[in-house]
């Protein structure tokens, strides 16, 4: 039996290796282009670059390894199936459902792996990205800026721009969301740059040419038009860690839950944090659930073509994911609670591997 298990593992372990790294360059390639643009449009220092596409690798992780895992299972039991292997095996007096047990274990290992790589990694790479973001905001904003899109870099305005030429931009339309309810700040100007402050330390915007709106006097709800030929505004750009905000992607298990408390102590809606909370968790068993789903499903099947049966992996893991999102998003609009609709997934993969397998235990 050992024998037949290291066979098995052997037969996974480079399929494994294989779809993990073509996934993760798969996604990789549309940042890649993105990256590319930074460097040879924006200007942005290689070294920035590349510390940026190194924190997308663990971000990527999370969804790579486990569909990884599936289409290991899958290719390496297609083949044993096909070959009458596992018939093989039968015949020898040893069950069929005694080859999942290493599966299951390795699958349990990589569950492991990823319940760290969701709890640890990928909370550190997100505030990394954030960090490195409001650095390159600071010292080469005009990296930050896309003409045709609406940006949001900086912290309380949205920026829309028609063109961007260096330093330089046109038909620029700056929104400034007010409190209490009051009727958002407008700025339109025909050109603008960017500046520092003599100390070095706050970035400017100067606008040139254009109309602002300005609270009224009279009536602090209401604003009137200002046309000016300048206009200087201060960016709310932040390059020190303990000043970024961390978001419920960028925190830790044990953060969620301190984050959590903190709110429901002010009666503020904790949905998000929630979610994110269960979502680490559930995501985590991902490869364990692919793992036990993928066994009987290549052995059931019993196809050669690695095509068809990569493509069979695939369909399998985007059902999964797509039914996490579709929990994911009832969870945050409290459609339901997050301790149960997040592990709806998980609950309808186990169900599907444990019918797979039964129904393989009876051919």
């Amino acid at each position: 039996m050992r024998i037949l298990r290291n066979y098995i593992l052997k037969e996974c372990i480079l399929p494994f290796f294989l779809a993990l790294a073509v996934l993760s360059c798969v996604f990789l390639l549309g940042y890649t282009v993105k990256l590319a643009h930074l460097v040879i449009n924006k200007g942005v220092p290689l070294l920035v670059v590349g510390k940026m596409f190194l924190l997308l690798i663990p971000v990527l992780l999370q969804y790579t390894m486990p569909i990884a895992c599936l289409i290991a299972v899958i290719l390496a039991f297609s083949r044993l199936s096909a070959d009458n292997e596992i018939i093989a095996i039968r015949a020898s007096g040893i069950h069929i459902q005694r080859l999942i047990v290493p599966l299951v274990a390795v699958g349990f290992i990589l569950s492991l792996v990823a319940f760290l790589l969701n709890d640890k990694v990928v909370p550190f790479a997100h505030h990394q990205q954030k960090l490195l973001e409001k650095t390159l905001g600071f010292e080469n904003p005009t990296a930050l800026l896309e003409p045709g899109t609406f940006i949001k870099a900086f912290k309380g305005q949205t920026i829309f721009i028609h063109r961007v030429e260096g330093n330089k931009f046109y038909n620029i339309t700056i929104w400034q969301p007010q409190p209490d309810g009051r009727p958002t700040r407008t700025i339109i100007a025909n050109r603008g740059e960017f500046t520092k402050s003599p100390d070095g330390k706050q970035l400017i915007l100067k606008l040139i040419e254009g109309v602002s709106d300005e609270i009224d006097p009279k009536n602090s709800e209401n604003f009137y038009k200002l046309n000016f030929k300048t206009l200087f505004i201060t960016l709310n750009v932040s390059t020190g860690q303990e000043k970024i905000e961390k978001k419920p992607k960028s925190m830790s298990l044990k953060e969620l839950i301190e984050e959590r408390h903190a709110q429901e102590q002010l009666l503020v809606d904790t949905s998000r944090l929630e979610t994110e909370y269960f979502r680490k968790l559930s995501w985590s068993f991902a490869p364990l659930i692919f793992v036990t789903l993928g066994f009987p499903l290549a052995v059931i099947t019993n196809r050669r073509e690695r095509s068809a049966n990569v493509i069979l992996a695939i369909v399998a893991a985007s059902t999964y994911y797509l039914l996490a999102l579709t929990c994911e998003a009832l969870s945050i609009e409290q459609k339901a609670p997050a301790y149960l609709i997040m592990w709806t997934p998980n609950l309808i993969g186990l169900i599907a591997a444990i019918y797979f397998n039964h129904k393989l235990c009876e051919s």
